[in-house]
Formats: structure tokens, sequence, C-alpha cells
């Protein structure tokens, strides 16, 4: 596996910044965490029953602690997005290199959350954009998937963008789950 667990980069455009998640991003995450808009756009799935709705400090503090820890182990990278105009984390980027037994194998799988101001077409490509490229080989992957529900229109917009499609398949899930509405880009 790449190196991205031994030292995580960061990644910046002129808006955006993106780095690992910090404990001191606990109050900005918990907006997030909270946004009752945002919370139903955010990919909960194979989470063993988490749907990041976070209403606590200490709630939001634990997930932290949770994804530095599974940085730390090599599950996934959790990577903060600082709105580099306000300084405040609006949202987090997660990528993990996913094996399994279905279309999804091999895959950087990408989980997007964000608080709903930023939920647009135009946020969501220029957050991503960012990102895109390197994943494919910071996580040995030739495809990116990411989950877009038909509520998330503007996330979907901004997918098809960046090169995105809906993907005809289903991601199985470690308990023999299937979830639908992911999209797929191959590396160009």
């Amino acid at each position: 596996m790449s190196s991205v667990y031994q030292s995580c980069p960061s990644f910046e455009n002129e808006r955006y910044l993106l780095r690992l998640v910090q404990k001191n991003d606990c109050a900005d995450l918990l907006a997030v965490y909270s946004d009752e808009a945002a919370v139903p756009l955010f990919n909960s799935d194979n989470c063993h029953g988490d749907d990041f709705h976070y209403k606590t400090e200490q709630r939001m503090a634990e997930a932290i602690d949770f994804w530095l820890y599974s940085y730390e182990e090599g599950y996934f990278v959790r990577w903060a997005i600082v709105d580099k105009s306000s300084g405040r984390a609006v949202g987090t980027v997660e990528l993990f290199h996913r094996e399994a037994d279905d279309h999804f194998t091999k895959c950087g799988l990408l989980r997007l959350d964000l608080h709903s101001t930023y939920e647009r077409a135009e946020e969501i490509g220029e957050i991503l954009s960012i990102i895109l490229e390197p994943a494919y080989e910071l996580f040995d992957c030739t495809m990116v998937a990411t989950k877009a529900i038909p509520a998330a229109a503007e996330r979907r917009t901004a997918l098809a963008k960046l090169g995105f499609a809906e993907s005809v398949h289903k991601l199985v899930g470690h308990d023999g789950t299937e979830y639908d509405c992911y999209y797929e880009r191959i590396k160009p």
C-alpha cells in the first residue's frame, strides 16, 4: 500500500485545504455532523449502523478519535475540508482502498460529508478536483467510487462534470447488504 499511512499529504487549491482531520476540528465538524439538511446525504453504507448524525461535542470527539485511530491502523484516511476564507473545517473526505467480492473491489472508495451550505455543484467540484487525481496513486486503484443518492442533485451534477458515471452495480457490504446509488470514475 502507498505511503499515505506513513505521512498524510495535504492538498489545496485557491479556496480549500484538505488535511488530515485533527482533534481541534471538533467544534467546526460538529456544525457539519449536526446539520439536519446535510446528514441524509452522507454515505453511511457498511458503517456498522453509524449514521454520522452527531449532536454533542463528546460524540464528535469520539468520531474524530476513531478516524485518527483508523488512519494509524491503515484502514482509511479522513481529511478535513478547510474553507481557506474562514479557516474553518466545513466537511470531510474519507478515502480507502477497498478489497471485496464485488464490482467495487480494488477501488478507492470516497465518502464526502459537507455542511449543507457547501452542497452545491460548483463547491463539490472544486473540493473533489483537489483529491481525485492523487487518489488513484495514493490508494493503488484505477477506479474511484462514491455514493450520491437521488436527493443529492447538486452532488450528482458535480460528479458528472468530473467524469463519474452512475454505476449499474451494487456495493455489497460485509454482511451481504447491497447498496446502490454509486458513481464511479475510471482513471483517465
